[in-house]
């Protein structure tokens, strides 16, 4: 590692410093943990006291959020931040020798090399390279500091606000080894205008790509259930096509199939015709955890762990409302059955993706369909189908279509591909040589569906901690209502029932929803003990839906040669590290 520092001499007054340095955080923590009686008002006030002098973001301090949202990320934050300053302490009697020539220049080839702890961990923050090996163990936010080795922070630190702050910078500024080169950051900027995919918009660096063009990838599972609701640059991202570019002021959406003949819509006709409706709701691609089918056999498709589903909060107009403006009425009712979407999005041919929905699922009232032009509160990103998107809760993925151009209401199926010839299922026994698409219908509500987000696959624990907590999320189709998680740490021996909640930790919890619209995942929490004797632990999950529809126990039999509706127990192997003192 490179450094432009000499040590001096440290006496006893290092271990005074660091006392000093952690006593007021430590009793901050001391504070939450012990579990204070009084509201997250009262919290603040003993934490002020107990630390005069340490900075109190507002940031930290929502007023929605409780003491344990509020007062306890702080403390661990400020805490982590003492626990940095104090084993810093002999850093801050170094004294800085200035290099004999300015910092050495990086390439980004270079810096990607250091992406682990065997190897050094480097970020870059604007245009400069950082080394923060030495930090990671302090960082209060634990090891997901990993995320960003070997690229850029600011990504992580523009979803996380807490780090904008002159200390945060103070710290990174310890750790510069060097400067990024001018080339790598000009390469950045050039894009081959021929590419069809060169006005695709940025992602966060974070996602675990798929495929590049198009654009496939998945959040790390490791972060997937942080949030209840998903962060856009988050949420999965599920390409068939490049992202077109779309003007809102000349955006028209056509509605077609219906008495009168077609009707066209501005996106401002969407936002002033209409009531504006929002909905929570879970979306998952059909082929969410495909990669344990390609354990079994080998299928056609990307290779998706389980991160590819993600619950956001929608903004629209309703579905129903605008085919009933449109002319929808009985007489319709006789002969339609389906409402077809087609997307902006093309190939090189001039074709566009395209899908439909059963029409009951579109005019019910209970349906929910959106025509969603809002996304956790802001305008629809552009890989999430700027400027409106079909939203069908319950529903797979691929029948959520965005960049929405054209409606048709008709008493067929979408012709395209993608409802044709694409997510379906078939017997194991069916092979390429044997497959006929017709003969199955297209997959619309999915089925019961978990799987575990921590502790990761190959992961460690430690005897002497003596429980493992294990988390995860559940979602079930069709507006069915999870009811249930059960969890095994011995494979399946025995079992414990997991805790349901249906907000972030510390908020008060969404009211079961009416019968049928259960349309947002719930994330679930374990903490179990860890069996005498057990050198490894199999955990397990498995749902159960208020239908009774349960989980299949293995792969095998359900296996595609589509790889979709991936939904066996999720299994996950972490090993049991023992004690020192009793090897």
């Amino acid at each position: 590692m490179i450094r432009f520092f000499k040590r001096s001499n440290l006496k006893e007054s290092k271990y005074n410093e660091q006392t000093k340095l952690t006593a007021e955080a430590t009793v901050l923590l001391r504070l939450v943990v012990d579990g204070d009686k009084g509201d997250s008002h009262s919290l603040k006030h003993q934490c002020n006291a107990a630390s005069p002098t340490l900075p109190q973001p507002d940031s930290i301090w929502p007023s929605q959020h409780s003491k344990e949202s509020g007062c306890t990320n702080w403390a661990v934050l400020v805490y982590g931040l003492h626990k940095h300053k104090a084993e810093q302490a002999d850093a801050n009697r170094l004294e800085a020798i200035e290099p004999t020539s300015s910092h050495p220049i990086f390439s980004q080839e270079e810096v990607t090399k250091h992406r682990s702890l065997e190897d050094g961990v480097w970020v870059t923050y604007k245009g400069g390279v950082y080394d923060i090996t030495e930090f990671v163990a302090m960082h209060p936010g634990g090891n997901k500091i990993l995320l960003a080795a070997g690229g850029p922070l600011e990504p992580f630190w523009a979803l996380y606000a807490v780090h904008n702050q002159e200390h945060v910078l103070e710290i990174l500024s310890e750790y510069k080894v060097g400067e990024l080169s001018a080339e790598d950051l000009k390469k950045q900027q050039d894009v081959k205008s021929s590419d069809p995919y060169s006005s695709d918009p940025e992602r966060h660096p974070v996602l675990r790509i798929n495929s590049l063009k198009p654009f496939n990838a998945e959040p790390p599972a490791e972060i997937l259930t942080d949030n209840y609701i998903t962060p856009s640059a988050l949420f999965f991202k599920r390409n068939h096509l490049p992202v077109p570019q779309v003007d809102p002021a000349s955006y028209r959406l056509s509605v077609e199939g219906l008495p009168g003949g077609a009707m066209t819509l501005s996106l401002e006709d969407l936002k002033t015709k209409f009531p504006k409706h929002t909905i929570t709701a879970t979306l998952q691609c059909a082929g969410n955890r495909r990669a344990e089918m390609n354990k079994v056999k080998l299928v056609k498709g990307l290779n998706w762990g389980i991160a590819a589903i993600s619950n956001a909060s929608w903004s629209g107009a309703k579905l129903r409302d605008v085919l009933l403006a449109a002319g929808y009425g009985p007489d319709v009712a006789k002969w339609a059955h389906h409402v077809q979407f087609e997307g902006l999005d093309k190939d090189v041919t001039g074709t566009t993706y395209g899908s439909s929905i059963p029409i009951n699922k579109a005019v019910s009232e209970e349906g929910d369909v959106l025509l969603a032009y809002e996304m956790n509160g802001e305008t629809l990103p552009a890989d999430h189908g700027f400027p409106v998107r079909v939203v069908v809760p319950g529903t797979v993925g691929a029948r959520n279509v965005k960049w929405l151009g054209k409606i048709v209401v008709s008493a067929e199926e979408s012709n395209s591909h993608w409802q044709q010839n694409d997510y379906k299922g078939f017997s194991p026994g069916t092979d390429w040589d044997t497959v006929d698409f017709k003969s199955a219908p297209a997959v619309q509500e999915l089925p019961i569906q978990s799987a575990i987000t921590a502790p990761a696959d190959g992961a460690m624990v430690d005897r002497s901690e003596e429980e493992v907590t294990v988390q995860g999320y559940a979602w079930s189709g069709g507006g069915r209502e999870v009811v249930r998680v059960d969890v095994s740490v011995d494979g399946g021996k025995t079992w414990q029932v997991a805790q349901l909640r249906t907000s972030d930790k510390g908020q008060v919890y969404e009211p079961s929803p009416p019968p049928g619209r259960a349309w947002a995942w719930k994330l679930w929490e374990v903490t179990v003990p860890i069996p005498p004797g057990a050198k490894e632990l199999e955990i397990i999950c498995k749902a159960v839906d208020n239908s009774y529809n349960v989980q299949p126990d293995t792969v095998a039999p359900i296996w595609n040669l589509r790889g979709v509706l991936s939904n066996a127990w999720h299994r996950v192997t972490v090993k049991v590290r023992e004690d020192e003192d009793e090897e």
